[in-house]
């Protein structure tokens, strides 16, 4: 019973942080297709709760500390992510977070450019219940194949 709410907690913590990292960690721990991507969705919306509530709030730390440090606002990711917010808005960040940004970083970029609570936790609802659901398929699907390659490569 205790090896089953440790699998189940390192899925869901390791999505909090890194979502590609939860259907991998579910996968390699003998978790369902189903499991995965539920602690998966859980994983990252805890996130965009707790850095929705807080992110203005790292924003400013964040910005005091690269005032301290004189490095430059604007570098080429900075831009892009900028680009991203002015083109698509909440939308497009939303759907960006699961794959390039992490859960974490894309609620404070949304929370930074001023989105409401509630647009917030919409747009990163349906954003992690659609990637956990295509990200889980292939790893399920295609995991075993890579791990097979994996293992055949003498290091």
């Amino acid at each position: 019973m205790l090896v089953e709410v440790l699998k189940y907690l390192s899925v869901y913590l390791i999505s909090m942080v890194k979502f590609f990292g939860g259907p991998v960690t579910g996968m390699s721990l003998g978790l369902s297709y189903i499991e995965t991507t539920a602690l998966t969705v859980a994983g990252m919306m805890t996130s965009v709760i707790i850095f929705s509530i807080i992110g203005r709030a790292v924003s400013k730390w964040f910005s005091k500390r690269r005032r301290s440090k004189r490095k430059p606002i604007f570098n080429k990711k900075n831009r892009r992510i900028v680009q991203v917010w002015k083109r698509f808005g909440v939308t497009g960040v939303a759907f960006l977070t699961p794959v390039i940004f992490t859960p974490i970083f894309g609620t404070i970029v949304v929370a930074l450019f001023g989105a409401s609570r509630k647009h917030i936790f919409i747009h990163m609802l349906w954003s992690s219940i659609f990637w956990s659901a295509v990200l889980n398929l292939l790893v399920f699907k295609f995991g075993h194949m890579a791990e097979g390659l994996l293992l055949s490569i003498k290091f």
